[in-house]
């Protein structure tokens, strides 16, 4: 036989090997192949609710910022109100501060006076009745 004879029988042998080798790899990559394309159908038939959901929510979402924005200027109206009544509050807390300062220092005069009548009477009493 010839030289070139033996490498082509060799040559054939190695590829028949290669292919015989190659058989398994080629029949994973093909299943994993259909698990992808499977998988890809799942993930699309689940994502396309799950997105229909997220822009409704999203919508929801936008009416509310929009009704919470649309309440805005009424909040800011009710605080400013609600401040200028404690301030208004507190200027009513400090009259009647005054006013009960100002009572009780009448009370206090009112009371000495009094006292001060009842001593004049009584030494003025005793001074006629003496006589």
């Amino acid at each position: 036989m010839p030289l070139t004879a033996i490498a082509l029988i060799v040559i054939a042998a190695a590829l028949c090997i290669l292919v015989l080798a190659l058989i398994p790899t080629f029949l994973t990559i093909k299943r994993t192949a259909a698990t992808v394309g499977e998988l890809a159908e799942m993930v699309q038939s689940e994502l396309k609710p799950a997105l229909r959901e997220l822009t409704g929510v999203l919508a929801e979402l936008k009416n509310v910022g929009d009704g919470v924005a649309e309440y805005n200027e009424d909040v800011r109206r009710f605080m400013s109100e609600l401040g200028a009544a404690g301030a208004n509050l507190h200027t009513i807390n400090r009259s009647v501060g005054v006013v009960t300062n100002v009572l009780n220092i009448t009370s206090v005069w009112s009371t000495g006076a009094k006292a001060a009548g009842k001593y004049i009477i009584e030494r003025y009493l005793k001074k006629r009745g003496g006589m």
